[in-house]
């Protein structure tokens, strides 16, 4: 079997529908935060998987995409020994009850009685940040192509960029709805690894804060940049992409000497989300340092900044605390990210996942204990 992937690039939840005029639609939480507090269980085949980034479909129903994940028919598994990786994309669809209690379905896709990728049967796709423009659906995807095992534990690279574009998402089982491909790797520059880390609609356009290393002699210089590309463009063939520079001018050129960074802790996936009742975007990610150990919040007044300097929002997470019981020295955290539609006014809901540097073998940690490599949920004051 192969290895699992051990970190994702991905992506979380906007929750804004446009009309033609690509005006945004904000919808209001799907319930209080209290009431209607997301979680992972084990059931439908699904077992656990990263990124878990989130979109609101309307208003009653979420939409969740997962990286690659463990899977099972059988039912009540106390641990991972034997099991399958689906490596690609999983989905599941949640609601809040008329009780306020969280309800999510896993939608696990099987061909022929085997397990696979919801998104490229004969690809493998990582999901990135969801939005919806002009009343479509549009789920960005890295092409991921594997490395020769001397390149473990990170034996693969980004080989490209895709976007499933789905007009008609309401029907309940999302297999059955139609996706086409929109194959963007030619408007994406080389120094870009990661576009939709999170993605936002804004007036008319599409904003992307990609991961990009630039690189001056031996030295590499990662870090967040914000692009942008008109709405009523997307679905262009060849996007006419512009880049933010320092001087607060946009530019359709990226220069590396020009464009501002906008988080320098080089996050491979975070969220940006506007919260309407206090008027100011919040930033969410876990940090890249010590293992990913804390998560972090910025907050500014547009999605162009300038940013506060990073705070904490939780200390210590305790997958990489030395001093919890869930701790492994072998475990680091990432993929933190805010799910908008069920934070509300002074709180925000999050998550974040941890994984496993170990090699994957049917002894490892990640195979014995089910409570890593899950997305974890905080609600947390802030």
């Amino acid at each position: 079997m192969k290895k699992l992937s051990r970190i994702i690039l991905l992506l979380l939840s906007i929750f804004l529908f446009f009309c033609s005029s690509v005006q945004q639609i904000i919808y209001p939480a799907v319930a209080p935060a209290t009431q209607c507090l997301p979680s992972f269980p084990d059931k439908d085949g699904w077992y656990g998987g990263d990124g878990a980034y989130s979109i609101a479909l309307d208003k009653e129903r979420t939409l969740w995409l997962f990286g690659d994940t463990f899977v099972s028919e059988e039912k009540g598994r106390n641990d991972r020994v034997g099991m399958d990786v689906v490596l690609g994309t999983t989905l599941a669809i949640s609601n809040c009850s008329s009780s306020g209690q969280f309800e999510i379905k896993y939608f696990i896709k099987n061909k022929n009685g085997e397990f696979i990728s919801s998104f490229g049967e004969k690809e493998w796709f990582w999901p990135q940040d969801p939005f919806i423009a002009n009343g479509t659906l549009y789920i960005p995807l890295l092409v991921i192509e594997a490395l020769p095992k001397e390149h473990a534990p990170f034996n693969f690279k980004v080989a490209g960029h895709k976007i499933a574009v789905i007009k008609d998402f309401t029907p309940a089982d999302p297999h059955t709805w139609r996706i086409d491909y929109l194959d963007i790797t030619k408007s994406i520059p080389p120094e870009i690894t990661s576009l939709a880390a999170t993605a936002i609609v804004h007036r008319d356009y599409v904003y992307f804060y990609p991961l990009c290393k630039f690189t001056a002699g031996s030295a590499v210089f990662p870090g967040n940049i914000l692009a942008r590309v008109l709405a009523n463009e997307i679905n262009d063939k060849i996007w006419n992409i512009e880049y933010f520079n320092n001087d607060g001018k946009w530019e359709k050129k990226l220069d590396a000497q020009r464009v501002k960074i906008m988080f320098a802790d080089a996050l491979s996936e975070l969220s940006v989300r506007y919260r309407p009742n206090e008027n100011k975007w919040i930033a969410v990610y876990t940090s890249t340092k010590d293992k990913g150990s804390k998560l972090i919040y910025q907050e500014a007044s547009s999605p162009e900044g300038p940013w506060t300097e990073p705070k904490i929002l939780a200390g210590k997470i305790p997958e990489v605390d030395e001093q919890s019981p869930l701790f492994d020295k072998n475990t680091f955290c990432y993929a933190g990210k805010e799910h908008a539609q069920f934070s509300g006014r002074g709180n925000i809901v999050a998550t974040y996942v941890c994984n496993s540097l170990e090699e994957d073998t049917e002894t490892s940690f990640i195979r014995r204990n089910l409570f890593i490599y899950r997305p974890v949920v905080l609600n947390i004051n802030y």
